[in-house]
């Protein structure tokens, strides 16, 4: 929005020597020493964290609005208003008056002179600590940022997330796509939108609150966030315009709550679908579905219409057969899917730990035998009998008629009860290679024998007790190594550390043919 207040609140030099030391996404706050979200009053440049940490950046602009008891203020004082903050992180500039974002500047252009003035500090700041990184190279003394791998050391390139408020349900789903390769490079490839047009053309977007839906694209916010990780030029990257179309069309995410990162998922896919299907700020409907038939051209996991990325990598199809028990007639349908929520089988719901001593540990396999096992329908859900013209006992068996390119499957951990929804604990074993699906298919002798392996590719996980509070964090393979993402800290891990986990969505990448390799 343009915002009113900035030549009253936009007082400070551009190259202004109160700014704190070192790199401006590093700064803390004055008051809580929070090193999260920190945001600089354009007006006085004392530094604080955002109202997602803290919230005291919010605090020092309320603080300045109440006039001190027996003190008169001067003229300048009166002006200076201490409104307008910049994110050290973003660059981009909020007005508390306005309670939105700021696409303009001053006459003389100060905002963007500070916003240049500190993506230089950041860029010093960067390019100071690549030389601390190669002098302990040199001097054989690493930090945890450095790797060995195979005799050689090397830096971590990944990017952490940063949490926005309870925002880690979101994180976690977002890692765990961003390793995808095929998916992940089909976004990166998309062609850069501006949204601007005029006299603030060729500045940068800034998606507001006050825009409305139609001037605001989850493809190209989703875009900008997956070039921002694994380019290795900053340790944590502030999702914050994602997270504000997120806002904008899915109602049910909006506020600073715990919430599922599977249903976030199954959200975020349908919409990626939808807004592909009808082409996305400027680009064309055709264009768009001309690039996903090259993807797809064979592709019939058709969800609402055309084919696009999502359901040509994630779309199986299901079949879902009913007998009723009455006069036999068998009802078959083909259901498309781009996930499958798999139950944890109650004999195994005890059981919490992998070392844990009573009784078999429950495996991925269980919980896949369970869902395509054959069974029968509980009075609540009578089949409606075309031939008996009535509701009637019935089997219910799923067959899965078309594996996908990438297979997410989704261990169900809660469950409401009459008051509240429990989450079920259970250790659950899972292949990180080698997941052989051949046997749940309808008609696996016309599958090659590797086209039904796959292999894991990334593992969210639900920590904590229940589904509106714990947390999440990702784990997830990028060129031959492991990593645990969780917000905006990222570690390298091994297998065993993966393998221990307890699953709550599992991301699994159809194998190319290729010689030998372990089933499960």
């Amino acid at each position: 929005m343009e915002c009113p207040h900035l030549s009253s609140s936009v007082c400070i030099a551009p190259d202004s020597a109160k700014f704190p030391n070192g790199s401006p996404s590093s700064w803390c706050c004055s008051v809580c020493r929070s090193n999260k979200s920190p945001w600089v009053c354009l007006t006085c440049s004392s530094v604080h964290c955002g109202r997602y940490v803290n919230g005291h950046a919010k605090k020092h602009y309320e603080d300045a609005q109440i006039p001190l008891p027996n003190h008169k203020r001067s003229e300048k004082q009166e002006k200076a208003q201490h409104t307008v903050c910049m994110d050290c992180s973003s660059y981009s500039t909020y007005c508390y008056r306005c309670d939105d974002f700021v696409v303009n500047d001053t006459k003389l252009g100060l905002v963007q002179k500070v916003r240049e003035h500190l993506q230089n500090l950041e860029n010093s700041a960067f390019t100071a600590d690549r030389h601390r990184k190669r002098k302990l190279l040199e001097n054989s003394s690493l930090n945890s940022k450095l790797l060995k791998v195979n005799g050689s050391t090397t830096a971590i390139c990944a990017t952490g997330l940063r949490n926005l408020g309870n925002t880690c349900f979101m994180n976690a789903i977002l890692q765990s796509l961003s390793n995808i390769e095929q998916f992940c490079c089909y976004f990166k490839e998309l062609p850069a939108v501006e949204l601007r047009n005029g006299k603030t053309a060729g500045r940068r977007t800034y998606h507001t609150r006050s825009q409305g839906d139609s001037n605001v694209s989850l493809v190209e916010e989703f875009r900008k966030t997956l070039c921002a990780l694994w380019q290795g030029s900053q340790t944590a990257f502030s999702p914050e315009s994602l997270f504000y179309v997120v806002w904008k069309i899915m109602p049910n995410f909006r506020g600073y709550q715990q919430q599922d990162a599977h249903e976030f998922m199954r959200y975020l896919l349908d919409h990626l679908h939808l807004e592909l299907q009808g082409g996305f700020n400027g680009v064309s409907r055709s264009a768009i579905l001309q690039e996903n038939s090259t993807l797809s051209a064979n592709n019939k996991c058709c969800i609402n219409g055309a084919s696009t990325v999502v359901t040509a990598i994630f779309g199986g199809i299901l079949q879902n057969e009913v007998n009723c028990l009455i006069c036999g007639t068998e009802s078959r349908k083909f259901d498309p899917f781009l996930d499958l929520s798999l139950d944890i089988p109650s004999q195994f719901r005890s059981k919490r730990s992998k070392n844990q001593e009573s009784g078999p540990v429950c495996s991925l396999r269980d919980c896949l035998r369970s869902f395509t096992d054959l069974e029968e329908l509980d009075e609540t859900e009578l089949y409606m009998c075309h031939k008996c013209k009535k509701k009637q006992k019935s089997t219910k068996k799923f067959w899965i008629q078309k594996l996908p390119k990438v297979l997410c499957l989704h261990l169900k951990r809660f469950h409401w009860t009459a008051y509240l929804r429990n989450k079920v604990d259970t250790y659950v074993e899972f292949p990180l290679r080698g997941l052989d699906m051949k046997c749940y298919l309808l008609e696996p002798e016309n599958s090659g024998p590797e086209s039904c392996l796959y292999d894991l590719a990334a593992v969210v996980v639900h920590h904590g007790s229940g589904v509106g509070s714990g947390h999440y964090t990702a784990y997830a393979a990028h060129e031959g190594r492991w990593f645990h993402f969780n917000d905006s800290t990222v570690t390298v891990t091994d297998e065993d550390t993966v393998g221990k986990a307890k699953a709550y969505i599992l991301f699994y990448v159809e194998r190319q043919a290729r010689a030998g390799s372990d089933k499960l």
